[in-house]
This record gives structure tokens, C-alpha cells and sequence, in this order.
């Protein structure tokens, strides 16, 4: 790793830009600051998911080594031209979502974000995710962003949700299913 951060505040920013991992600047709302700065929240959010209470040590395993991916992901949204993501690493989420996915019962409805703490915080996690992938999709439209970024945020999301299944169960709280019959029929 290059130089160490010393001092946190450098002002350089307070013209509304950041600098790049290219040294390129800026602007702090341009879409690729967007992105990878939505794929930090990400990460941030898969944290609260591993300080709560009940995950186990597979679950824990598997979002430490995502916490890493993103990471890498981050900087590869953050200097333009790099590889970190690759095809591999989509692969390796594909296999952990169907070992995780298949023990699970088929789903008959929609659930409902809930389910208890790890498991509420694997959904915000998988939301997040899917805002993230948005904010790649919108930045591949104007500047170069490899494929496999997008595609493992996609995966990613997908084993977010099977996670916080599992996480629901594990917890005794249960999936909270959408009672989609609840509403009751207008009167005529």
C-alpha cells in the first residue's frame, strides 16, 4: 500500500471535488463518486449485519470475504481503467447463494424486511446493493465500467436476500410474509 494517511483532513475538497485513484479530480456528486461511494455504504451496512447477534460462522465467512470484494470494487469504480472484480468472484458467489439457497424452502410468497436484527440488516443490506447496482448501470452509460462490476452487484444482491432468510430463521424470528390478502375489498 502507497502512503499512509497521516492526517485526515486535507481541504482540498472544499471546492466540491475529490481526487480519483488516478489523481484525477472530480466533482463529489459526479456518478463515479456516486457509485463507489454507494458500494462503501454497502459494505458499511453488510457491517451492522455482522455486529449483530446471531450470525453464524458461515454466514460470517462468507460477508467478511464480500466485505473484501467490495472493498476491492470500491477502488476499482475509483480508478478508472482498473480490474479488481473478476469473473471468478461472480462465480464464487453464485456456488455460496445455492449452497446457502438450496437447504431453503421454495418461496410461495413475497417477503417482508424483518425477521429479526441480522436479518432486518441483510435486507437494508440488499437494498443498498440494488442501489448500487443502479448507480454502476448510470455511470456505464457515460464512462467505462467493466461488466463484471455490475454483475457482481446483481449476485450480490441475490445472496442477500437468501442471507436474510437464513438469517430469519436462525433467529426464531422467522420471514415475515406479505399477507397480500389482508386489504380488505372496497364496498360498492
Amino acid at each position: 500500500m502507497g502512503n499512509r494517511l497521516s492526517k485526515i483532513y486535507t481541504r482540498t475538497g472544499d471546492d466540491g471535488s475529490t481526487g480519483l485513484g488516478d489523481g484525477s479530480r472530480v466533482a463529489k456528486d459526479s456518478l463515479r463518486v456516486g457509485a463507489y461511494g454507494t458500494v462503501d455504504e454497502l459494505n458499511s451496512t453488510i457491517g451492522m449485519v455482522l455486529a449483530s447477534d446471531g450470525v453464524s460462522d458461515d454466514v460470517r465467512e462468507t460477508l467478511t470475504q464480500v466485505q473484501h470484494d467490495l472493498f476491492d470494487l470500491g477502488g476499482e469504480l475509483c480508478i478508472p481503467g482498473m480490474a479488481m472484480v473478476h469473473d471468478a468472484d461472480i462465480e464464487s458467489l453464485e456456488q455460496v447463494l445455492d449452497r446457502f439457497n438450496d437447504p431453503l424452502p421454495p418461496l410461495k410468497d413475497f417477503i417482508l424486511p424483518g425477521g429479526g436484527m441480522a436479518a432486518s440488516c441483510c435486507h437494508l443490506a440488499r437494498t443498498v446493493c440494488r442501489r448500487a447496482e443502479r448507480e454502476v448501470i448510470a455511470l456505464a452509460r457515460v464512462e467505462e465500467v467493466r461488466p463484471q462490476a455490475q454483475r457482481y452487484l446483481n449476485r450480490l444482491s441475490d445472496l442477500l436476500f437468501v442471507l436474510s432468510r437464513v438469517l430469519a430463521r436462525a433467529s426464531g424470528h422467522g420471514e415475515v410474509l406479505w399477507q397480500h390478502e389482508r386489504r380488505r375489498k372496497p364496498q360498492a
